[in-house]
């Protein structure tokens, strides 16, 4: 079973759009929540983080980092094992 990848996000965000089409192109389902007007849950993710730009990628529990870490991951082999695909 493939751990949960989840994108925090904001409407006008290249990097976002960038993470999205990257996640869409792997086939990986990912939920999307937006921090457009959400200023409360934003700060909480900040504090979890300690991250202040967007996008925000988690994946199960582990936070990955922004698009620029995703796409290493993705790169290294390393998001397949992250997601559980790699048969462990």
């Amino acid at each position: 079973m493939s751990a949960t990848v989840t994108v925090y996000r904001t409407r006008m965000c290249p990097y976002c759009v960038a993470a999205a089409k990257l996640l869409e192109r792997r086939g990986i389902v990912y939920e999307e929540i937006g921090l457009d007007g959400r200023p409360e849950e934003r700060r909480a993710l900040e504090e979890r983080t300690h991250w202040r730009t967007v996008p925000q990628i988690f994946v199960g529990e582990h936070f990955v980092g922004g698009y620029t870490e995703l796409a290493q991951i993705e790169r290294s082999g390393r998001l397949d094992v992250l997601l559980g695909e790699d048969g462990a």
